[in-house]
């Protein structure tokens, strides 16, 4: 008796790829590269973001029992509705602006003839998918992380990441409540950029942008359910330099992995150790317990 498996003929990838490769070709007799790469992007930007920021902002509401026993910070901490407001407008002023810009880089790729991504009626085989997932993930690390460390430097900071550290416990729509200098360098560039490098498939890049638009919802989110990522990046914004990065592996790394800088500072008998690090009124950076 053979001990191999097989997919059921319904559930071969062969099978599952030819209707969406039918309805891809008939999206690229239908329209311009240009439209598509700009109207899809659009599309997965506003489904991909807001519709975890409803699931995750919602979970408060009905389901509060279930939203108590996940939620990191308590209740005291959470954000008013008049800074929920503030951060709505916010995020949707910097999205106006990075659909403008991508607008405009689409349209100057339509007079030198050179696209930012492949966008033509082949479906990218699925070793080439995941190669170039992978590729830029760790790329897309590198840029979050040090653009990250970057705009926490004493000049910078105060002027433009102070904004996105007004939630010292964050919702999920708080991912993308950011000066707009912050929303260009490190929430979009390090997205865009390594799919460009790898002159990636535009299903690539959709797929790679989904992804990295629900991580940074969850988590912001303020709920730990996955792996404690939304657990670190929470202590971020409540301890401000400990985990810079995405996946963790830089903020090892370079010894920003909170646990690292707990370990340090024990062993110089620090007696503020677990108190992390907060702002004072001018933005830079100082010992304590609560930013302002």
């Amino acid at each position: 008796m053979s001990s191999s498996f097989h997919l059921p003929p319904a559930m071969s990838p062969l099978v599952i790829s030819e209707p969406v490769g039918r309805a891809w070709a008939h999206i690229m007799e239908s329209y311009s590269p240009a439209t598509i790469e700009f109207a899809g992007t659009l599309i997965v930007q506003l489904i991909f973001f807001w519709v975890p920021c409803v699931i995750y902002m919602s979970l408060d509401a009905l389901f509060p029992k279930f939203s108590e026993r996940h939620k990191i910070q308590p209740a005291p901490k959470q954000p008013t509705r008049s800074e929920i407001l503030d951060c709505f407008s916010v995020v949707l002023k910097n999205q106006v602006i990075s659909t403008a810009l991508h607008g405009l880089m689409i349209y100057i790729s339509t007079l030198t003839g050179k696209g930012a991504f492949r966008v033509d009626a082949s479906i990218p085989p699925i070793h080439e998918i995941i190669r170039d997932l992978f590729i830029s993930l760790l790329l897309r690390e590198a840029l979050f992380y040090y653009s990250h460390r970057v705009l926490h430097h004493p000049r910078l900071y105060p002027k433009i990441h102070k904004i996105h550290h007004r939630f010292t416990a964050p919702v999920a729509l708080a991912a993308q409540y950011a000066h707009p200098i912050e929303q260009i360098v490190a929430n979009i560039l390090p997205i865009t950029i390594p799919p460009q490098l790898l002159n990636s498939h535009i299903l690539t890049f959709w797929i790679f942008m989904a992804y990295e638009l629900i991580e940074t919802t969850t988590v912001h989110s303020g709920y730990d359910f996955f792996l404690n990522a939304a657990k670190m990046h929470d202590l971020h914004h409540e301890k401000f330099l400990i985990y810079f990065g995405a996946i963790g592996v830089l903020d090892w790394f370079h010894g920003t992995d909170g646990s690292k800088m707990a370990a340090k500072r024990k062993a110089k008998g620090n007696s503020a150790v677990g108190k992390g690090v907060s702002e004072d009124k001018n933005g830079s950076i100082v010992k304590g317990d609560k930013s302002d």
